[in-house]
């Protein structure tokens, strides 16, 4: 059913005043936008005054949100600098970081002048590739051997279907996988510079069209095997978007800045890992989440799929000279550095920032991330270890109004 009848439809209730205001033609137009944010006032009793400033132009933000009212403003602030010893990032790098949670900041802060202190961390990208998974319908185990067969023999043509939906995603192969009476079908993209989730779907839809007409089995294009936006034990192992690794070893006298001792810090840590594991936690990390979260809104990526990038594996142990050795793991990052939300005013600067906006920059842009998640696992061990995490908070993450008010006055 095309979109414009499935609008029509469901704006046909009788009770008009209660629909949103949309009209395809002027949905971006200044004027239009307002009305519509004068129509929720009246609605809702509220006063929207805040939501209203914002620098780029409405019709910019087409293609990254509808019913537009305004712009959601969420402090920005600056980390750094960290030391990278990458393949794609080089040097050192000042992190923008967007977030209305106290001390984050001042965390990720602390973790890259220890990393800094330390010679830099080194990071790679380990995998780089997206999939999603459809599923066909079969009759029974004969009829899904000879369906595989099928995929086998006709790859070639398959891929040249898929490839014709896009410039820059090249498909790399597709993995069958038997469950009853239906064939899953993993197919595995490479991106270049996007995330490349909507890149993938039309690619796989127009292949998925061509392998129904051809064998007669239908098929359904989202499976969920490949858990987009959700934790999967499988996608740990087998990979998806960019796989990041990144580790560092701390002198002694460097992690003693932060008044503990490498001996004293592996024990915590070993201890939260024995804790993790009998809690049944998919990834064991510190607070892997905060960096990528406070990173995605900074640089326009997909909020959502901090769901999936999140989940990451972190290591600390003491090394035979008494340093601290630490590393991050992140099989599922999920970034780009094209397309979606990174052309818009604020993010294309936060990019800009580090240098990776555009393309050619993704895998730069994916290394930075790695680093920043390890400066703060190395920043949150140490203050959980050396007791300071609450004094922390309280003195930048307090959020009370009246003694803001107090602080100014």
């Amino acid at each position: 059913m095309a979109d414009e009848k499935i609008e029509s439809i469901l704006n046909s209730d009788t009770d008009r005043e209660n629909i949103i205001p949309h009209n395809k033609n002027k949905d971006y137009d200044r004027e239009f936008i307002i009305a519509r944010r004068q129509w929720l006032e009246e609605k809702t009793g509220c006063s929207l005054k805040h939501i209203t400033i914002y620098s780029q132009d409405e019709i910019f933000m087409r293609g990254n949100v509808e019913n537009l009212i305004g712009m959601c403003h969420i402090p920005l602030g600056i980390a750094g600098p960290l030391k990278i010893n990458g393949n794609y990032a080089k040097g050192e790098f000042y992190i923008p970081l967007a977030t209305t949670e106290g001390a984050l900041v001042m965390t990720y802060h602390r973790g890259m002048r220890v990393i800094a202190k330390s010679g830099g961390a080194n990071v790679r990208v380990l995998r780089d590739e997206m999939h999603i998974t459809p599923a066909f319908y079969v009759k029974n185990l004969i009829d899904a051997e000879n369906f595989i067969k099928w995929i086998t023999s006709n790859y070639g043509t398959i891929k040249e279907k898929a490839e014709s939906t896009t410039r820059h995603g090249k498909l790399l192969h597709i993995e069958p996988i038997i469950i009853g009476r239906r064939v899953l079908t993993r197919f595995s993209f490479y991106t270049e510079d996007a995330q490349g989730l909507n890149m993938i779907n039309k690619a796989c839809e127009k292949a998925c069209e061509f392998i129904e007409k051809e064998t007669k089995r239908e098929y359904m294009l989202r499976s969920n095997y490949s858990a987009i936006k959700k934790a999967s034990y499988n996608n740990i192992y087998i990979g998806q978007g960019k796989a990041v690794f990144a580790d560092i070893t701390i002198p002694k006298s460097v992690i003693r800045l932060f008044g503990v001792t490498p001996e004293d810090t592996e024990r915590y840590f070993k201890s939260t890992h024995l804790a993790c594991t009998q809690g049944g936690m998919v990834g064991e990390n510190a607070h892997i989440a905060n960096g990528i979260a406070a990173l995605f809104m900074a640089c326009g990526q997909d909020v959502a799929d901090v769901s999936v990038s999140h989940i990451g594996i972190s290591m600390c142990e003491t090394t035979e000279d008494g340093s601290l050795y630490v590393s991050s793991y992140i099989p599922n990052l999920f970034v780009g550095t094209v397309g979606g939300g990174t052309a818009l005013g604020t993010q294309k600067e936060c990019l800009d920032i580090l240098g990776c906006y555009g393309t050619g920059k993704v895998k730069k842009f994916a290394e930075i991330v790695g680093a920043t998640v390890l400066a703060g696992e190395i920043a949150v061990l140490a203050a959980l270890t050396g007791r300071t995490y609450v004094s922390a908070h309280e003195k930048y993450g307090r959020n009370r109004p009246e003694d803001k008010l107090k602080d100014r006055a």
